[in-house]
């Protein structure tokens, strides 16, 4: 959950505002030079007024995606391989009955290896996926608004192009942020369009999936299983239906927390410094 910062009437002494800093305060002091996000996420900022007012001042806004994007991927990834390998229902036959279930998961598993992925979105957490995934002999394709030209696997954009994507794929994974355009982004139609069986990961917000869609889908089979390490709303209520749904697998938005999290954190921001005082790109710039 993305917390906002409060008014800090210090930063009208700062040249740097760094963590979650409230966006009036730093609309209100144009002597800020770089505002530095402590996070991945910056939906906050994303704003026509904001964008325009750090781009008037050359103010430049850098967010923590670095520090984020291999422990996402890496989550992602284990989703996907304990899910290709039965582990839920093993584990929880551990912890329930403690049948002897041979025919069901042995027979019933499966490998990464050969397999068609759909990844949405193609910032920080798509690339390191792409790189991680490579060895595992899957085929690969991202989607994008627009194409840079510098991705490292096939890249669609379009409606047409993406609808095509999820009606081959075996997994489709999400890391779109939340935005004004990506907000309901995985609605019932394109939710409808999966492949039978295909499975569903989302790393990136709760808010661009429309949860009831995807429910419904989940209950029908329509979709095999989805792993969800974010919802909408967070904390999700314990009463929420997504935690019972058939197949559908939670975790409480851990997947980019590792134990020396502030450690990475602080050696992002204190090499950003370094590049700044040099005159140097700053890492992860998002805007200005």
């Amino acid at each position: 959950m993305l917390l906002a910062g409060e008014a800090d009437p210090s930063l009208a002494e700062a040249d740097i505002a760094y963590g979650q800093p409230c966006p009036r305060d730093i609309l209100a002091h144009p002597s800020i030079r770089w505002v530095a996000l402590s996070t991945a996420g910056h939906a906050r900022y994303d704003a026509l007024e904001f964008r325009a007012a750090m781009k008037e001042r050359g103010t430049v806004v850098t967010n923590a995606s670095a520090v984020f994007a291999d422990p996402c991927a890496q989550h992602v990834i284990a989703g996907m391989l304990a899910l290709a390998r039965n582990l839920p229902s093993q584990l929880r036959n551990q912890d329930g009955p403690r049948d002897w279930r041979y025919l069901e998961d042995r027979f019933t598993a499966s490998v990464l290896t050969g397999r068609s992925v759909v990844i949405l979105g193609f910032g920080a957490i798509g690339r390191r996926l792409a790189e991680l995934l490579a060895p595992w002999g899957l085929r690969m394709v991202g989607f994008r608004r627009r194409a840079t030209g510098d991705e490292t696997i096939p890249i669609v954009t379009g409606e047409d192009a993406l609808l095509e994507a999820l009606q081959q794929a075996d997994h489709v994974i999400n890391t779109l942020p939340d935005s004004s355009t990506t907000r309901g982004f995985l609605d019932q139609a394109r939710l409808s369009r999966f492949k039978p069986g295909a499975r569903f990961y989302n790393i990136g917000r709760g808010t661009t999936v429309d949860q009831d869609a995807l429910i419904q889908a989940l209950e029908r089979g329509s979709i095999g299983a989805a792993y969800l390490d974010v919802m909408d709303p967070e904390p999700l209520p314990p009463d929420h239906p997504l935690w019972e749904v058939p197949n559908c697998h939670l975790t409480c938005h851990v997947g980019g927390g590792t134990v020396d999290q502030d450690d990475r954190l602080a050696r992002h921001f204190l090499g950003n410094l370094d590049r700044l005082e040099a005159g140097q790109p700053l890492i992860d710039r998002i805007f200005s």
